[in-house]
């Protein structure tokens, strides 16, 4: 099992933390994503990236793939994987109406078809055997006379790609989603993924699309996990989740659309779901917090003595999670990264 971690806009500009990314990277992390959501682009930073660090996988954590052509998208990542000496992982989502209608001016439609024809035109681009074409649903490469001047023509990425094959990364939830990420994804990224029920949620999808997979792909790789602090006494920790937890599953979305409440309904706090949302619109947010459940707290942290610690790396190995997503606990960067240490030290012992 591996460990990632990230970098986040809530910190600031990359320069900020990068030193302790370093450290972090020295420590054992294995991979380093970025986010971007509607703050500072994640390209930048991984760029920076690339010339601060030596042997950890920079992912984009996530590019959504509305905002940016099939093909930048191809573009961007062949230049950050060239960059980091073929270091980088492509992480992809769909993002949401919110913010791609809200702050991007684009209409959300068709988000599991974007990302399917997405990499289809990004592996098609870095496999750089002819000029580029593609016939989608959504993308038609060139433009058809019709809709634009006529004058489109079928061109080759210039450079010739540092790799072939640039692993992918898909941000999913849905059952249609899911599957396909498991039919054709190098790597899934879930949110709050609860190992001992995780299968209850998502097992029927992966299962058909991992049927699907083209036996030439590696196996899917599974990014989850939560915050971690291993030693005694550290349990209360474990509240400083309740925020996010409630963000997401009382606020995000509308009452009737919110994928992580309806995730939350499956692990089987129906009740505890229902409340956190009425709560949290009714601008209520501490209350809402209150009714996070502290099952759901324990399932999905690491914090803990050693060997709380490793029974929870147990069934997160279980569930089939190949890299823990860890954030670190602390006040200061040596808390963090003596955090990290002890991490990478109990699961090479495993």
């Amino acid at each position: 099992m591996k460990i990632s971690i990230s970098a986040h806009y809530s910190r600031g500009d990359i320069s900020g933390q990068a030193d302790e990314l370093c450290q972090l990277e020295q420590a054992g992390a294995d991979y380093i994503w970025v986010a971007e959501s509607y703050s500072f682009d994640a390209v930048s930073a991984l760029g920076y990236l690339a010339a601060r660090t030596s042997r950890a996988t920079l992912a984009s954590g996530i590019l959504n793939v509305f905002s940016r052509t099939p093909a930048l998208l191809g573009m961007t990542a062949a230049g950050l994987d060239a960059l980091s000496k073929g270091r980088f992982m492509l992480g992809l989502g769909a993002s949401g109406p919110q913010v791609i209608e809200g702050f991007h001016g684009l209409p959300y439609d068709a988000p599991v078809t974007r990302l399917r024809e997405t990499v289809d035109i990004c592996r098609e681009i870095w496999r750089r055997e002819d000029k580029l074409t593609y016939a989608g649903r959504k993308y038609t490469l060139p433009l058809p006379p019709e809709q634009g001047t006529g004058l489109g023509k079928p061109l080759k990425i210039i450079n010739r790609p540092y790799r072939e094959h640039i692993p992918i990364a898909l941000a999913t939830l849905g059952d249609k989603s899911v599957e396909m990420t498991a039919e054709i994804a190098d790597a899934w990224l879930p949110a709050f993924f609860m190992p001992d029920a995780a299968s209850r949620v998502w097992g029927d999808a992966l299962a058909r699309g991992t049927a699907k997979r083209d036996p030439a792909l590696p196996p899917l790789e599974i990014f989850a996990g939560g915050t971690v602090a291993i030693g005694r006494g550290l349990e209360h920790l474990r509240d400083v989740a309740r925020p996010n937890v409630a963000l997401y599953v009382g606020g995000m979305g509308a009452r009737e659309k919110n994928f992580y409440n309806a995730i939350f309904r499956q692990y089987g706090f129906e009740d505890e779901a229902e409340e956190i949302q009425s709560l949290y619109l009714a601008g209520r947010k501490s209350e809402a917090e209150a009714r996070v459940p502290d099952r759901f707290l324990e399932a999905t942290s690491l914090i803990g003595d050693p060997g709380f610690v490793r029974e929870r790396l147990h069934a997160y190995r279980e569930a089939g999670v190949t890299c823990l997503s860890a954030g670190f606990a602390g006040t200061t960067t040596a808390e963090r990264v003596q955090h990290c240490e002890a991490l990478r030290n109990i699961i090479d012992t495993l």
